[in-house]
């Protein structure tokens, strides 16, 4: 059984306050990208091992043992009995992406196990075991745009589209770790006269009026030490984006257009991708 991860961007985030157990709360709009990694199950019970991931395509830094697919496997195997299995996974969205494409391994992994073995494990079990993996994994268990709160877990689907737009995602050889990402930020709760209007509602708005509105506070303290992003975000606009922006905590730039801008030559050194939305 073969299933497709696909990435998100975020429409906007706000980091509203700093949280007792340390991590932050936002607001955030996560949007379906139709990007795709590419995962196949199959129940190989002659392994030695409970559970074997063989990759392809982007390489996967770090120890297998801290793959979300592998964390979503032993997670579920506590409640379920689980044969041994092989993962096949095509990689094919970059890492460090601010795109989720890790946290949509992850999902998808746990909703592959659940109808390749007939757990029948309920929606909101799914939710429960994809929360514990990562704060944006949840949303990869949706099919469209959903708004998130809380670090990200709490999501609620909202009825919003960008059919028909094309996005253009472009990402330079740099990676952001989180830490150094919220290394910079000032919650909005202690910045003075500071008003946060609700991301749904900008998105209510025509997208004209985004530019100045619909903001990433993670741009702020990323652009000033990572130039090229801001560079890469002015260019989208200047070759006609409608918006422009960083997804997550970078570093992927986004920039939304009306038709395919054709834009592989202005980021020859890049990871760049062109797609329509659904």
């Amino acid at each position: 059984m073969i299933v497709f991860p696909h990435c998100k961007i975020n429409l906007g985030l706000h980091i509203l306050n700093k949280r007792e157990d340390g991590f932050h709360n936002l607001e955030t709009v996560f949007y379906p990208v139709p990007v795709h990694d590419a995962m196949e199950l199959i129940a190989t019970p002659e392994n030695p091992e409970e559970i074997k991931i063989i990759t392809e395509g982007l390489s996967i830094a770090g120890d297998e043992k801290n793959n979300l697919i592998y964390k979503a496997y032993k997670l579920i195997s506590i409640d379920y009995p689980l044969p041994h299995v092989t993962f096949c996974l095509y990689k094919n969205i970059p890492m460090g992406a601010g795109l989720g494409g890790g946290s949509s391994d992850g999902a998808f992994a746990i909703r592959l196990l659940n109808e390749y073995f007939k757990l029948q494990i309920p929606f909101s079990k799914q939710v429960e075991y994809a929360s514990k993996l990562g704060s944006d994994c949840a949303y990869f268990l949706y099919q469209q745009a959903c708004l998130a709160h809380g670090r990200g877990e709490l999501l609620q689907e909202i009825n919003f589209s960008l059919k028909g737009k094309w996005i253009v995602l472009v990402k330079p050889p740099i990676h952001i770790s989180t830490a150094e990402a919220f290394a910079g930020i000032i919650p909005r709760n202690k910045q003075e006269n500071s008003y946060t209007e609700s991301i749904t509602s900008i998105l209510s708005e025509p997208i004209s009026n985004w530019k100045n509105k619909l903001i990433n506070d993670f741009e702020g303290s990323i652009f000033s030490k990572h130039s090229i992003l801001s560079h890469i975000k002015n260019t989208l606009y200047e070759k006609g984006a409608d918006y422009a922006a960083m997804s997550g905590s970078g570093a992927t730039v986004f920039g939304i257009f009306d038709k395919n801008p054709l834009l592989q030559n202005e980021f020859p050194t890049m990871f760049y991708h062109a797609v329509q939305l659904n």
